[in-house]
């Protein structure tokens, strides 16, 4: 079982930053993929970002690339998204979650556990 708390979230202005954090509970986090999802209102689920249990690989959306960067902390399990250069279109709740094995990472049925999310806003 493991327990994923997001936090980081907030309002920014367009060009900005923001750094979204993911702690989890447990002892087996660091044999986890992990991946951060966001949902838009009246949008689905997508992905964002993902990073295989040692971080050895990452993968990103056409539409974060160059801008997002994730990246874990196995000794704090934790997971990070450092968030550059936002635009508006980024606002949405984004949420953390855990996946056991590591293929199909970009889509939501691959994963094992959701944390609840934290909401990103981003002013023109």
């Amino acid at each position: 079982q493991v327990q994923l708390v997001e936090s980081g979230g907030g309002l920014v202005q367009a060009g900005g930053s923001l750094k979204l954090s993911c702690a989890a509970s447990g002892r087996t986090f660091s044999s986890y993929h992990m991946g951060w999802f966001r949902q838009a209102p009246g949008k689905e689920r997508a992905f964002v970002a993902s990073i295989s249990w040692r971080g050895g690989s990452t993968y990103y959306a056409d539409s974060v690339k160059g801008r997002f960067t994730i990246f874990r902390d196995n000794a704090k399990n934790t997971v990070y998204l450092q968030m550059n250069s936002l635009k508006p279109e980024d606002t949405a709740v984004y949420c953390c979650a855990a996946a056991g094995s590591y293929y199909g990472l970009g889509s939501p049925p691959s994963y094992d556990y959701w944390g609840q999310g934290t909401q990103v806003a981003v002013s023109s």
